[in-house]
């Protein structure tokens, strides 16, 4: 699955987001062998962070919750000797700086001496990332990226001033927050800190990560790198089409693994070899054809008798009681009581219950 991206040779399409596995050279050097095609390195500010302890645990089964910081290593352990290790060991780093104008205009220029081919700026401030994408145009000839938070209110207008002062690409999104879980046998948030607030990663953001990156894919036109809620290869086939160029990922890894890379591979490769397809593009931004659909749409159920196990879910998942079986296990639905909602269709296992568009 190799592909590029601004003339970068990638040796696949996943990019492992910023965070605890690329905290140094040897966990980017570790992620390049496992099979990433980029790494984004721990954000990069002038002074290093000093984490709460107890910054990351385990929040439901397929993700994260943390208040972890940016890279608890300063900026000169980077541009010192850091970057330049991972860039020749062959890693295509993408260098994450934040978060104010004042600390990227003093490390832009140093960070492109040492080889790394892009860089990614990080700001959940406005009045600070616009103008830092300005600065760096400025200061870099290397692509700059630009990482979109889920969190702002005027996301989509932050896009479009992200474009105007030069932004080359986008990463969308990020983890989203603030959020608080409390352990009920002391009373305790989970995670540490002052307020014991912290920032959700994992399964259960990916909708809204879809529903963002779609809106961005409307208005834009420059590579795209889907970051968020990518747990299974499924989830990254979501995000590119609803128009993500690739596929982010971070929390996945982290909780079962950087090798955990390959299985991600193997089932996006697999899906795209089924389905006739040599590459994600041609799967770019598919939802866009079906929307909008008109409120109300007519469409019709079908039935797949031999596929279906009896679990009975749809039944039991049907608020207005309209399905049912016979004595011969045949489907009954009363179309007077179905409200046409949909459920049963995504809650059948094995995909007996699907649509038929008239």
């Amino acid at each position: 699955m190799n592909t590029s991206i601004f003339g970068i040779e990638l040796q696949s399409p996943f990019i492992v987001g910023s965070g605890p596995l690329s905290y140094n050279a040897e966990g980017m050097i570790r992620l390049h062998r496992t099979g990433a095609g980029a790494v984004v390195t721990k954000t990069i500010r002038l002074e290093k962070a000093v984490n709460p302890v107890n910054h990351m645990v385990r929040c439901e089964k397929q993700g994260l919750i943390n208040c972890e910081k940016w890279s608890d290593y300063d900026s000169g352990f980077w541009l010192d000797g850091e970057l330049k290790k991972a860039v020749d060991a062959g890693v295509v780093c993408i260098a994450s700086v934040g978060h104010t104008l004042e600390e990227s205009s003093q490390i832009l220029e140093r960070l492109e001496h040492t080889g790394v081919p892009m860089v990614e700026l990080v700001s959940y401030d406005r009045k600070e990332l616009v103008p830092m994408i300005r600065d760096a145009k400025k200061r870099v000839s290397i692509p700059v990226l630009c990482k979109l938070s889920p969190n702002v209110p005027d996301f989509l207008e932050m896009a479009e001033a992200c474009m105007a002062a030069g932004a080359d690409g986008f990463t969308a999104c990020d983890s989203m927050g603030p959020a608080l879980r409390i352990d009920i046998e002391t009373g305790q948030p989970l995670v540490g800190g002052t307020d014991g607030y912290g920032w959700v990663t994992g399964s259960s953001i990916l909708p809204f990560i879809e529903q963002k990156i779609c809106e961005l894919r409307k208005v834009c036109h420059l590579p795209i790198i889907g970051l968020g809620g990518v747990m299974k290869w499924q989830d990254g086939i979501e995000l590119v089409m609803a128009g993500a160029d690739y596929i982010g990922v971070c929390s996945a890894l982290i909780m079962n693994g950087p090798e955990y890379l390959s299985k991600l591979q193997k089932g996006v490769e697999g899906y795209l070899a089924g389905h006739g397809f040599q590459s994600l593009k041609e799967i770019r931004g598919t939802v866009h054809q079906y929307l909008p659909e008109p409120p109300g749409t007519d469409f019709q159920m079908g039935f797949e008798k031999s596929r279906c196990t009896r679990c009975n879910m749809c039944i039991k998942a049907c608020a207005y009681e309209a399905r049912g079986f016979d004595e011969e296990g045949n489907m009954i639905l009363d179309m007077e009581r179905c409200r046409a909602c949909g459920l049963c269709l995504t809650m059948c296992p094995v995909k007996a219950i699907f649509r038929n568009t008239p």
